[in-house]
């Protein structure tokens, strides 16, 4: 099962405990957070390595040459 389904399936799940209408629109927005999520967090870790190893870089520079003074 793709992302998008499991999320229109948790979305309708949780939008059906209200029991106040149909659980269509949960559906929805479960599938459109499923897809949402999918951009994002790669994003986020891939911009976390990347500061990691920057943060890194920098650390083994102002070890190899001192501390620049700023």
């Amino acid at each position: 099962m793709g992302a998008t389904t499991i999320g229109a399936l948790i979305g309708a799940g949780i939008d059906s405990m209200s029991g106040d209408d149909g659980n269509a629109d949960g559906a929805i927005i479960g599938a459109i957070t499923a897809n949402v999520l999918k951009i994002v967090i790669p994003l986020a870790v891939t911009y976390a390595v990347g500061w990691a190893v920057l943060r890194g870089a920098t650390e083994l520079k102002d070890q190899v040459f001192g501390e620049a003074e700023a």
